[in-house]
């Protein structure tokens, strides 16, 4: 269990912050960069819930759960150290993946398929669900930049892989299933 008695450290005054096995680093780095927007994906989830009831509500608060799973997997390098380590470190697991797998194809059965690209918007659930894909592909995008120099477990980068595609697929949904869709119209303002 967490407990956070003291929330200012003054530890990182100088710019650097502590990775999950106590190695410190500068803030700007890819790693701390690349955990840091999964929690800003975390924060556009916060905002979308305001709007969310029923299965949608509780759907997207175990999506909040997971992605403190992945940033406390992200800010924990050096997998191989992971069988000697004290506390041993939370890693996303292929469950997790899968588990969105099974909600998109449970949306999207219900759903029209697309003649046209969608323009980010419609209800204010789904504005909230476009923001959130936007910023958990940029999560997406720097972990995957981590990969190319740092080991990272692959649960977690299919897991932002899915999650991008669940949040389109559930702003669909919160357009009455799409019916409500604003939709391309290439060079309509030419």
């Amino acid at each position: 269990m967490v407990v956070l008695n003291k929330i200012y450290t003054r530890t990182g005054d100088g710019g650097n912050t502590a990775l999950g096995n106590g190695s410190r680093v500068p803030k700007h780095a890819l790693r701390v960069e690349a955990y840091g927007t999964v929690d800003e994906t975390n924060a556009t989830i916060g905002m979308a819930r305001l709007h969310a009831e029923g299965e949608m509500a509780a759907r997207l608060a175990a999506i909040q759960n997971d992605l403190f799973d992945l940033g406390a997997d992200l800010c924990r390098p050096d997998m191989a150290s992971d069988a000697s380590a004290e506390y041993p470190p939370l890693r996303m697991v292929p469950a997790q993946v899968d588990r969105l797998e099974a909600e998109i194809d449970a949306m999207n059965a219900a759903l029209s398929p697309l003649r046209s690209f969608i323009l980010p918007g419609g209800s204010a659930l789904a504005a909230h669900l476009h923001l959130c894909r936007t910023v958990s592909r940029r999560a997406e995008r720097l972990t995957a930049a981590l990969a190319s120099e740092d080991e990272v477990n692959p649960a977690a980068l299919k897991y932002l892989n899915r999650l991008s595609d669940w949040f389109f697929v559930a702003a669909r949904v919160a357009n009455a299933n799409g019916a409500d869709d604003i939709l391309w119209v290439p060079g309509a303002n030419r």
